[in-house]
């Protein structure tokens, strides 16, 4: 009698066989349990790490890349003033040069108009001497103009001034070109700053994620975090390289 008194009524037995079986369902049905969540956070984490790492990398050398353009354009800039004083001086050489050249010109003409034939050849000979001594080739060019165009000045000759300065000009364009593209390092460098205060605001929100007790505001911070993740990687994604870096020589880059 005892044994019966202590066996529980059968519709407990029956309820709790069906318990076992629910709890067991309702668990396979969670996915985000504490456990998985510590461990996509952990994973979330090192990769967040990974890539805010490389975008800091990628942003100093950027940096780098720009105090070297900058360098080079002044240094093409300096060069670009000294070409362009010695163009100045050859240019004021040359117009004394024609000054006392036109004196002779204006002998052969006469020479030429008085039939003096032997007077007519020294002269040119005291030209051409003359020439060959103090005339720069810009000024032999722009003579061999001006007696084929029966012209009176070889500086009348189209393009003529700037023909002393085209050296000077080409190392100014240089200097532009090397200050463009310093510029522009220097704003994807600033892009990758954003990247990595993107990747730390993650990081952040990675980090406080298990401070919360309820799964609901743990889930909440998660789905931010990633959205903010991904949104970094994507943007990180569309920032140009440092000029000449390649994934697999950027040893050979860094020499």
């Amino acid at each position: 009698m005892a044994n019966k008194e202590t066996e529980p009524p059968k519709g407990e037995l029956l309820d709790r066989k069906d318990d076992a079986p629910d709890n067991a369902i309702k668990d396979r049905k969670t996915v985000f349990t504490a456990k998985r969540l510590e461990t996509v956070v952990a994973i979330l984490l090192g990769v967040t790490t990974l890539l805010s790492a490389w975008a800091s990398w990628i942003g100093h050398l950027h940096g780098g890349i720009q105090s070297i353009n900058f360098t080079k354009s002044n240094s093409m800039a300096s060069q670009g003033t000294a070409e362009y004083n010695l163009g100045m001086q050859l240019y004021l050489a040359d117009y004394m040069a024609w000054n006392t050249a036109k004196d002779y010109y204006y002998e052969l003409e006469q020479a030429k108009i008085d039939g003096d034939q032997a007077k007519t050849d020294l002269i040119n000979e005291k030209i051409k001497l003359f020439e060959e001594q103090n005339a720069s080739e810009i000024l032999s060019e722009g003579v061999t103009w001006m007696e084929e165009n029966n012209e009176d000045n070889p500086f009348k000759m189209p393009g003529m001034a700037e023909k002393y300065f085209e050296t000077a000009q080409e190392d100014f364009d240089q200097s532009q070109e090397l200050l463009e593209e310093g510029k522009r390092d220097n704003s994807k460098g600033d892009s990758y700053l954003l990247v990595t205060v993107i990747y730390s605001l993650t990081l952040f929100l990675l980090g406080i994620v298990n401070t919360f007790k309820d799964m609901k505001n743990k889930k909440v911070v998660l789905t931010i975090a990633i959205v903010f993740l991904v949104f970094g990687f994507i943007y990180m994604c569309t920032i140009p390289l440092p000029t000449g870096f390649e994934n697999m020589n950027f040893f050979e880059f860094n020499k």
